[in-house]
């Protein structure tokens, strides 16, 4: 589970780098269009280089994946890394789906299912978290 994660999320960075190549059609897709022209009008790189940075983040989190799950060294504060990404993943997939639920508007699909591939990828570092470290005691 934790490889799974893993990879989606490098899948995601790359997907963020390759995307800029079209950045104003990936930021309309996503849904973040008219703040990205807003952060360009203090000048023109922002939205680039946060995109490289949201990129770096998604990078680094598969990294953790990938570690824990024995792919790669171990990564500094392994446990608990996998356990925040795990956290931040569902809070934002639940928290987006609350907030898309709580508007009188009908919630667009792009959104939901971003919703529901960062609830996802939360549950696969969460579940291949606890098999890793939570129930690996019974057996000591």
């Amino acid at each position: 589970m934790l490889k799974i994660g893993g990879y989606i999320n490098i899948v995601i960075a790359i997907a963020h780098l390759v995307g800029l190549i079209w950045a104003e059609q990936m930021f309309e897709v996503t849904g973040i269009g008219k703040e990205m022209i807003a952060l360009a009008q203090s000048h023109f790189s922002l939205p680039y280089v946060l995109t490289i940075f949201v990129s770096i983040i998604f990078f680094v989190f598969g990294l953790y994946g990938l570690s824990a799950d024995g792919k790669l060294k171990e990564l500094p504060f392994l446990k608990p890394a996998i356990f925040i990404i795990s956290g931040i993943y569902i809070v934002r997939g639940i928290g987006e789906l609350i907030f898309d639920l709580s508007k009188q508007q009908a919630n667009p699909i792009a959104e939901t299912i971003y919703s529901l591939i960062a609830l996802t990828i939360g549950i696969l570092f969460l579940i291949g978290g606890l098999k890793k470290w939570a129930f690996k005691k019974e057996n000591v």
